[in-house]
């Protein structure tokens, strides 16, 4: 055998001080096969454990205690575990740094644990945990994984394992499926969380871009309203001259007719001269006709000829069709003959067949009978097996109604929670409030803001007015708190301001007080109390929010006014009157901008689209507020709460407790299914048993000798074989004789029509056309009309405005539309200036906001097709994997005489193992692994692990009493089978058993070492 090249990574030597069982240990390996044999209590399975906490795995995670404290010896006060591991070859492990040997120690005591790692020399290199990942991740060691190391423990859990989830997870760990897929599965958590984040940006650019297409809307009203004065002037002026225009065309019509009528002598003379000489031309034509139609008459004649030639021609290729159609018929009938004869034939040799059939109608009556009464025993067995199934069926329905009705109590349990926590922060923000008035409006910050306004009050050309509610009452009772916080709640918080350069004093104030965002209102302190004109408000008649709110400062009112439009917002006491308001199409919608009900709906009409928004539980009235009667309303609803979440508990515990009764008795259900479905699988058995031995009963018989008669119906067949294929060329003869006839007909045709085209006379259709027009005088109207445009302006003016194009009565009726316009909006607007600079503000705000939106959603956009990408891959490569698996899985199974498979559905998580019996005739395999003896078994799932294995790659392996439960014969299998496996795979194998391994013969890639008696 040849030399294997030695890996980086495989374990050299491993020592163990007053570790579990041992005082002083140390094994050395080999660099391929090892051995380690001894008596139960021998601390055989120490080693794995130990080299397990050396490559920092937890002490629960070994299954053998539960800190690492358990591990020291008793009478001990501290322990170590130390690993020396090679560092040779090209994947070798900072060569330079460590040199080819690389050791790492864990020592323990009663209160602490550390780990350490030197180089061959014993000088310390490292001693962080990131150092220890480092060196497991460049060597592939994956502690977890069972093929790497398979303790104790999961060697008897792997080979107890009955259900198919069990085994899955084993092979789901084993081939690091499930680590890729956590990790896929954290992948797409964050992506998602990064889309909300995302999403919630855009979000918060939405009210930003409603004010900048509002005052994109005000800026081009305004822009309008300059452009419609320019065209009033412009109107004007083409109006006067239009006049001129317009009288000036009538003089030049009317000239251009009056001309007409003068001509009309001179042209009537020579339409009459004209006339004279057609009449001569005609006369001639005349003439020359008569002579053309001569030599077309012998034309005719030469065409006549010519058309009896096809005519005679027309008729032989008929001729030869009618013949072609009586061979065609003839060999038809000779067909029909042949196909009768064919059928007597199959008739007599049908009827020596029936025959020879009833001399054993007999034996098969008997066999029938006895066929009928176990298919009777068959159909009532499954009979019966569909009443289970329905009763299954319906039990499973009831687990399903039952586990909805829980899933249903959760959901509820969410959403009262998340009241029960909306009302627990109203309930502190309460509190808050009953300690300072000021809070209500900006919480605790803007308390330390108004204090540091205050210390720079020197630097404000005038002091900052707010927070606006606190400037702010509501008139009688709290009735309207909530509709006046729906209405202009984000107001209550702002602050305003008489310039830029005190807004910029204020944020300033603000981010010292580490308040995040406040809203300023730049605004003129001067300007006196608005008076609203009536024609802009609602009706009278109506309750708006204005109307209820009152203030000591003109100022806020006057900012309340232009920045929420208090004075076009109604009040209506419940969600009927205020819909009534809304869209009802009466006088009262005029100038109602919103309706809002006590209640908190808001209801508006925008371009003909009705919208209605409920209102959000988390928002709560705040002016005009009783804090103690609203804190005990909600320290009352939060109790409320806890107690419905508490009924809900007891409710979903109740349906839990009911649902796993309902399992219970499900399971118990399944497993007399399967009993009833055993017993039918042996009756079909027994069944087709009997089919077999019919059939090869029937198998025997001697058939009855119809050889004479079969060759003449092979005869037969040949010759209606042969007469078929001169129909078919007969059929062609006759398509071909069918085209000749067709193309002597168009030949026929063609000649006929040019003919008649010939001899066609040519049509000539003269036209006359006449007119006669009136002429009239205006010149004098024409120098009234320009001698009062001329006092307008110039003409040349006019043209330089591009002329005029309409008539006098359009321009009068545009420009008087323009003129109306144009005072109205003058009316309604802000000044153009004022708009644009609004605009400036808000659309760099927007573009800079849009910009990170783009850039982050770009991004996430990239990550998304990267994480699809590699989701494909992994589903691809957990295929692969599974067909890989049984592959291998079969090709050991082999080695015994076995054969067998593997099933793994990734969708229900679940693997199966199907091995089939050398002894087994029925051919049936086995799914059940536990139904094999204890042997098969252990040497079906050590078939299993070994093809876990060779989808891995790892520098050593490790494996715990792999060949329990296993009589001689299959230990000896599996033990050459695990000596073959662990030489041709090259890596280094560690191999722990109690059992006699007397079979396996040392050598230079076999050692064996027998571990110590244990002391009585």
């Amino acid at each position: 055998m040849e030399e294997i090249a030695e890996k980086a990574g495989s374990i050299k030597r491993i020592k163990l001080q007053n570790f579990m069982c041992h005082s002083s240990l140390i094994i050395e390996l080999e660099d391929h096969v090892n051995f380690i044999t001894g008596q139960n209590g021998s601390g055989k399975s120490a080693i794995l454990t130990a080299l397990c906490v050396a490559f920092g795995i937890k002490a629960r995670g070994t299954q053998q205690a539960s800190s690492l404290k358990d591990f020291i010896k008793n009478g001990c006060g501290c322990g170590s575990v130390s690993v020396d591991i090679k560092n040779e070859g090209e994947d070798a492990f900072k060569p330079p740094l460590y040199g080819k040997v690389i050791t790492v120690e864990r020592r323990i005591t009663e209160t602490t644990q550390t780990f350490c790692m030197k180089d061959e020399k014993g000088k310390k290199v490292a001693g962080k945990r990131e150092d220890l990942q480092e060196l497991l991740d460049h060597f592939n060691i994956e502690v977890d994984n069972p093929c790497v190391i398979m303790t104790q423990d999961k060697s008897r859990e792997f080979l107890h394992a009955g259900s198919g989830k069990e085994k899955f997870k084993f092979y789901f760990k084993a081939t690091l499926l499930q680590q890729v897929a956590e990790l896929l599965m954290t992948i797409r958590e964050k992506i998602e969380n990064a889309a909300a984040v995302v999403e919630e940006l855009k979000q918060e650019m939405v009210p930003f871009i409603e004010e900048l297409k509002t005052l994109d809307e005000q800026i081009r009203n305004a822009q309008e309203i300059e452009e419609m004065a320019q065209q009033v002037g412009v109107l004007k002026k083409k109006l006067a001259w239009c006049w001129v225009y317009d009288t000036q065309k009538k003089l030049q019509l009317e000239t251009q007719n009056l001309e007409k009528f003068q001509s009309r002598i001179p042209t009537c003379q020579r339409k009459i001269d004209e006339a004279e000489e057609v009449t001569k031309n005609v006369q001639e034509a005349i003439r020359l006709k008569q002579a053309s139609i001569a030599g077309l008459l012998e034309t005719s004649n030469q065409q006549r000829s010519s058309q009896n030639e096809l005519q005679q021609a027309l008729s032989l290729a008929t001729r030869e069709k009618a013949g072609l159609e009586e061979d065609l018929n003839n060999k038809q009938c000779q067909i029909a003959r042949q196909m009768e004869q064919l059928q007597t034939l199959e008739q007599h040799v049908t009827e020596v067949r029936n025959h020879h059939v009833q001399d054993t109608q007999a034996e098969e009556a008997v066999r029938q009978e006895q066929f009928k009464k176990l298919n009777l025993n068959v159909e009532a067995a499954q009979c019966e097996l569909r009443q289970i199934r329905e009763e299954e069926a319906n039990l499973q329905g009831q687990v399903d109604d039952i586990n909805q009705q829980v899933n249903g109590i959760k959901l509820e349990m969410e959403e009262l929670g998340a009241k029960l926590r909306d009302t627990q922060g109203y309930i502190r923000r309460l509190k808050s409030q009953q300690s300072n008035v000021m809070t209500t409006f900006g919480g605790d910050k803007v308390l330390k803001l108004l204090q540091t306004v205050e210390a720079q009050s020197r630097g404000f050309t005038c002091p900052p007015v707010g927070p606006l509610g606190s400037h702010t009452a509501l008139v009688g009772n709290d009735k309207w708190s909530l509709a006046i916080e729906v209405a202009v709640g984000k107001l209550l918080n702002a602050f305003i301001v008489t310039n830029q350069k005190d807004m910029l004093l204020l944020r300033k104030c603000a981010q010292w007080s580490n308040y995040g965002y406040v809203q300023i209102i730049i605004y003129d302190f001067d300007r006196p109390p608005l008076q609203l004109p009536p024609h802009l408000l609602p009706d009278p008649s109506l309750r708006t929010v204005m109307s209820v709110l009152q203030s000591d400062n003109h100022v806020v009112m006057n900012v309340l006014v232009d920045q929420g439009s208090i004075e076009r917002q109604v009040l209506a006491k419940d969600y009927n009157e205020g819909k009534l308001i809304a869209f009802g199409n009466s006088h009262l919608s005029n100038n109602v901008k919103e309706v809002l009900t006590a209640d908190g709906i808001k209801l508006f009409s925008r371009n003909g689209s009705e919208t209605i928004l409920n209102r959000d539980r988390r928002v709560q009235g705040r002016l005009g507020v009783h804090v103690g009667h609203q804190l005990e309303t909600a320290e009352v609803e939060a109790s409320a709460l806890q107690e419905t979440i508490h009924s809900a508990e007891n409710r979903k515990r109740a349906a839990a407790d009911s649902a796993h009764n309902f399992q219970m008795r499900l399971q118990a259900m399944k497993r007399r299914r399967q009993d009833f479905q055993r017993n039918i699988t042996g009756l079909e058995l027994q069944l087709r048993d009997m089919q077999n031995a019919a059939q090869a009963e029937s198998d025997m018989n001697v058939e009855p000798d119809v050889n004479e008669l079969e060759g003449e119906i092979s005869k037969a067949k040949e010759g209606i074989q042969a007469n078929e294929d001169m129909l078919v060329k007969l059929t062609f003869s006759l398509q071909r004789a069918q085209e000749k006839v067709d193309a002597a007909k168009l030949v026929l045709m063609h000649s006929g029509s040019q003919q008649e085209g010939t001899l066609k006379p040519p049509r000539v259709l003269p036209d006359i056309c006449e007119a006669e027009k009136a002429v009239e005088n205006l010149h004098k109207e024409l120098e009234e009309t320009t001698g009062k445009a001329s006092q307008v302006c110039p003409e040349e003016e006019v043209t330089g405005l591009g002329g005029v194009d309409k008539s006098p009565q359009e321009y009068s009726i545009i420009l008087c539309r323009l003129q109306d316009r144009v005072r109205r909006e003058e009316r309604n607007n802000e000044p153009l200036e004022d708009l644009e600079n609004k605009r400036q503000k808000i659309e760099r705000r927007v573009v800079k906001k849009e910009l990170t939106y783009k850039n982050l959603k770009g991004k996430l956009e990239l990550l998304d097709g990267t994480y699809q990408i590699q989701l494909k891959k992994f589903q691809k490569n957990a295929i692969r994997l599974r067909q890989q698996l049984t592959w291998q899985f079969n090709g050991h199974l082999q080695k015994k005489g076995f054969s067998g498979s593997v099933k793994v559905d990734y969708s229900t998580e679940t693997l199966s193992l199907e091995v089939q019996m050398p002894q087994d005739v029925s051919d049936s395999a086995v799914r059940d692994t536990r139904a094999l003896s204890g042997g098969e078994r252990s040497y079906s799932t050590l078939s299993f692990a070994l093809a876990l294995h060779e989808m891995t790659e790892a520098p050593f392996r490790a494996m715990d009493e792999f060949d329990v439960f296993m009589d001689a014969i299959s230990r000896k299998i599996s033990l050459d089978t695990v000596v073959d496996f662990a030489v041709q795979q090259g890596s280094q194998w560690i191999f722990i058993t109690p059992h006699d391994i007397s079979s396996v013969k040392a050598g230079p890639f076999v050692r064996k070492q027998q571990m110590s008696a244990p002391c009585p």
